[in-house]
């Protein structure tokens, strides 16, 4: 699997498949300084500083129990004794294990559904009981996230071959499938029912509403024919690369009743280098369309950044940084309480097709968001080099 998509990468453009590699090493590098020996547990962020004295330094903040579980997602994929570099002399089984252990002080579903999928990945014994807990927090009567659900059903999924799931499996199917306006909407709400999102709001859902149900949807058909399902998924990529932008942005805020865009910024690096890539290769690997023109074009906005490039094209500051250890999270538009997004959501609740031209003027995305987290790298590995098995 690493070679097929590397090998198509470096075969479709040399350039892009260097930055690719690139990234790679930055992950390795920089995942083992956002481990937390101690607690054995990863930060939920490193963040960008500047001491009175111009100092300049990432400190760590916070710790997630969600991002450490994406990380053993991604770095399972390594060499074992890069895998222990990662996780302070673990492996991601190890590491895994650590977090099964402490599935049931776990209370959020998304969570529990991450260490789950985690555990069917590494072959955990005590899968079943990782399951368990995961049911024991989605209550069937309750709507969800939609990202949480359709890692539910992601996690289902990889449990498949070794635990009995196909009622529960079934469930999760049918409520993610089910949670569009209609069967031919091509974007995910970002919640699975009426009650978690304000009314003014309901209609607007992120981007990853988007990719991890594409991602879930093809790997529940590759583990076994779903043909309404590989659909639902390539509609959903298929829209969301249409909509892409021309300096191969992934936007943020869609439109799910009309599948368009309501707010483009901030545009995030981990959508560019990691989960777009990963939700489109899965869905290619499981028989759908291929969209890796739109990866390419994604990828490549991570040295590019229009944004924020001067006149000769280069960016007035690089989103990747080695000597941090880090890529910067995101570009902005640094407009208070992010106003642009409020004013958007709320306009096109009643008119679909406003777009408040004068706003993207008054605040252009000039502003870098100089934070990581390790999901980012956790994901960049899973995407380049995971893979999807038929």
């Amino acid at each position: 699997m690493t070679a097929a998509r590397l090998g198509a990468l470096a075969h479709e453009d040399p350039s892009l498949h260097a930055l690719a590699e690139r990234l790679l090493a930055l992950a390795e590098a920089g995942l083992p300084q956002m481990y937390l020996p101690g607690p054995e547990t990863f930060v939920f962020t490193r963040v960008g500083t500047v001491a009175p004295d111009g100092t300049r330094r990432v400190e760590k903040r916070g710790t997630s129990t969600r991002y450490a579980a994406i990380t053993a997602l991604g770095a399972q994929y390594l060499p074992e004794d890069r895998q222990r570099a990662v996780f302070g002399g673990h492996t991601a089984a190890a590491f895994t294990n650590l977090l099964v252990e402490r599935l049931p002080g776990v209370g959020n579903l998304g969570d529990a559904a991450l260490i789950a999928w985690a555990a069917a990945e590494t072959g955990h014994p005590k899968l079943a009981d990782a399951l368990d807990r995961v049911a024991a927090l989605d209550d069937p009567g309750r709507p969800q996230y939609t990202v949480e659900a359709a890692w539910v059903l992601s996690a289902l999924v990889a449990a498949r071959s070794a635990v009995d799931v196909e009622d529960r499996l079934a469930a999760a199917r049918d409520r993610l499938l089910g949670s569009r306006a209609t069967t031919d909407s091509p974007l995910f709400p970002h919640a699975t029912a009426p009650g978690l999102v304000p009314g003014y709001r309901s209609h607007v859902a992120c981007f990853a509403d988007q990719t991890y149900p594409v991602q879930a949807l093809a790997r529940l058909h590759a583990s076994g024919p779903d043909p309404e399902a590989l659909r639902a998924a390539n509609m959903c990529a298929a829209r969301i690369c249409t909509l892409q932008g021309d300096g191969g942005q992934w936007w943020w805020h869609y439109d799910a009743r009309t599948g368009g865009t309501v707010e483009g910024y901030p545009v995030y690096s981990v959508h560019q280098h990691a989960m777009a890539p990963t939700a489109l290769f899965d869905l290619a690997d499981a028989g759908g369309t291929d969209f890796g023109a739109a990866v390419r074009r994604g990828l490549g906005w991570m040295t590019a950044v229009p944004e924020i490039s001067r006149p000769d094209g280069t960016p007035r500051e690089p989103m990747i940084r080695e000597d941090y250890g880090v890529t910067w999270r995101k570009v902005y538009r640094g407009d208070p309480a992010k106003a642009v997004r409020a004013a958007r959501g709320l306009t096109t609740r009643l008119a679909p097709k406003a777009r408040l031209a004068p706003l993207d003027l008054l605040f252009r995305p000039l502003s870098v968001d100089r934070e990581c987290r390790p999901y980012e790298f956790g994901w960049l590995l899973h995407a380049w080099l995971g893979g999807v098995q038929r």
